[in-house]
């Protein structure tokens, strides 16, 4: 757990009319793999281009065409088990699906069952309250992607898009080691943060790249235990799989339908069936799509057009050595580095581009002021205007100048808000726009204090109350400030005040 400590959070835990009950949950997540073309053709993975138009033969299943593995995809399937510290198979091989898929023309999914790509890895999940689980991988396998079918276009016939077919998937399954609706929602959010640090997915949900299988199922306390004790899974209630979820809150709440709907069925005397479903948000239900296949029902078999995958251990070295810093590392060196809190560290590696943000703005600065900066002023602004850290109109180098102008004590907090505005709105250099605009702040302690004087001559009423009661004090200094129009340095003024009333 690098240098960060974390306690192991509990399980969610709902009551039932009977018993309470735990939730245990596994993830299918699949991963859409970032590459120009598809695994087992040439056509473009393009998302948003006509229908039908990104389509080899291969794609088409034409008769003859046979697929031809794309270097580039086993790559990024390595490097992203690489990022999940899993084993790499240097030994791997595709096997044949066979199922019932309209968008797929040859009938069946290319995918890998007997022997993935990626064996055994894990992912550490924190919770934002100083808790963190550590979720195992299972294996990582690629697979093709299918197409869309479309059934709104036409009251009694579907279409078909095959744009999709043959894209390159990573299917990251884990062990059932999520323990609640939250657990899944920050274990799908880590993945999407460590595969975008890789560039081996983009996490795009809307999109479908990035969606989720989520298998749940509930046990009485202490049963759990038992199982990870003897990897038992009858020490487990029957899992429901629900299809096809990429939306985090609809996991969430789709896990807490499923498990209440089981909880009622078992307390009723009844068994769980073990089955695929699909949630429905409208009606907040879960409802049965099709009984739960096995291996066998799918008749797998090894692909005879592909040979056995087998790769060099220093061609996975070689992409080892040139992995990016992840984010648990990143984060740790920002706590380590530049003095941040958690939560502040957290908030900053969330992206990989707001941390090179914020990287480049904290060089041979003061880390809390810039992280400060950099997430309350900058993230908070352009929230309010729907903006992206990388479409910011502040560059690193103009927030740095604007956080150097504060620590020379050339401009005041407040003005520096002032001076982010005109920046954020205008563009232009920190120091000049100071200059030009005689923004800088009164340090001149011989100006301050006559502006003090005469308001406390002014004043001999509130003097006298402030010496009885020194928190009125305060009253000085903001006269003060509002006399200077908000240059005043406001340690010096509240250092003479404090001196002229003897508070």
């Amino acid at each position: 757990m690098l240098d960060l400590t974390y306690e192991m959070p509990k399980p969610k835990t709902i009551a039932g009319a009977k018993h309470d009950w735990e939730l245990v949950i596994g993830m299918e997540v699949h991963a859409q793999v970032s590459s120009n073309a598809k695994l087992f053709s040439g056509a473009s993975t393009q998302f948003g281009a006509e229908p039908n138009s990104n389509v080899a033969f291969v794609d088409a299943a034409m008769p003859g065409m046979l697929p031809v593995i794309n270097k580039y995809c086993v790559e990024q399937a390595v490097r992203t088990g690489l990022g999940l510290k899993a084993d790499i198979n240097l030994k791997s091989a595709f096997d044949r699906k066979n199922y019932f898929y309209p968008d797929l023309p040859q009938g069946y999914q290319i995918s890998q069952l007997y022997h993935p790509i990626v064996g055994e890895g894990e992912v550490l999940v924190e919770l934002g309250d100083g808790t963190a689980r550590k979720v195992r991988i299972e294996r990582i396998h690629m697979e093709q992607d299918a197409g869309k079918s479309i059934h709104d276009m036409d009251p009694h016939m579907s279409f078909v898009d095959l744009n999709r077919t043959g894209v390159c998937l990573m299917e990251i399954v884990s062990r059932p080691d999520i323990r609640g609706p939250e657990e899944a929602a920050a274990y799908i959010a880590k993945l999407r943060q460590i595969m975008r640090y890789l560039g081996t997915c983009d996490g795009n949900m809307q999109n479908g790249n990035l969606r989720a299988d989520v298998n749940v199922s509930i046990c009485l306390p202490g049963a759990y235990e038992k199982y990870q004790e003897t990897q038992d899974f009858s020490h487990l209630g029957t899992r429901c799989e629900i299809k096809n979820m990429n939306s985090m809150r609809f996991i969430q709440q789709a896990i807490e339908v499923e498990a209440r709907r089981q909880i009622a069925i078992v307390e009723a005397g009844g068994e769980v069936e073990q089955e695929t479903r699909l949630y429905d948000p409208d009606k907040g239900e879960t409802r049965s799509m099709r009984s739960k296949e096995e291996a066998h029902d799918y008749r797998y078999f090894p692909d005879p057009d592909l040979l056995p995958l087998e790769i060099e251990q220093a061609w996975v070295d070689d992409i080892a050595a040139r992995l990016p810093e992840l984010p648990d590392e990143k984060k740790a060196r920002f706590i380590n580095d530049f003095g941040l809190t958690d939560y502040d560290a957290s908030v900053l590696t969330a992206e990989v581009e707001s941390a090179a943000y914020f990287e480049e703005v904290a060089k041979g600065r003061n880390g809390k002021l810039a992280a400060n900066w950099v997430i309350n002023e900058l993230f908070g602004r352009l929230k309010k205007d729907d903006r992206d850290i990388t479409d910011s109109p502040v560059s690193p180098a103009q927030l740095g100048g604007i956080i150097d102008l504060i620590a020379s004590d050339a401009i005041s907090g407040k003005i520096a808000k002032e001076l982010f505005e005109i920046v954020y709105t205008e563009g232009g250099d920190p120091a000049q726009i100071v200059e030009e605009r005689g923004m800088k702040q009164v340090t001149d302690t011989g100006a301050i204090e006559a502006a003090l004087d005469e308001i406390i001559a002014a004043n001999p009423a509130q003097v006298e109350k402030a010496k009885v009661n020194p928190k009125l004090a305060g009253w000085f200094v903001g006269q003060v400030m509002k006399a200077t129009g908000g240059k005043a340095n406001p340690k010096a003024v509240n250092e003479l005040v404090s001196k002229k009333l003897g508070s």
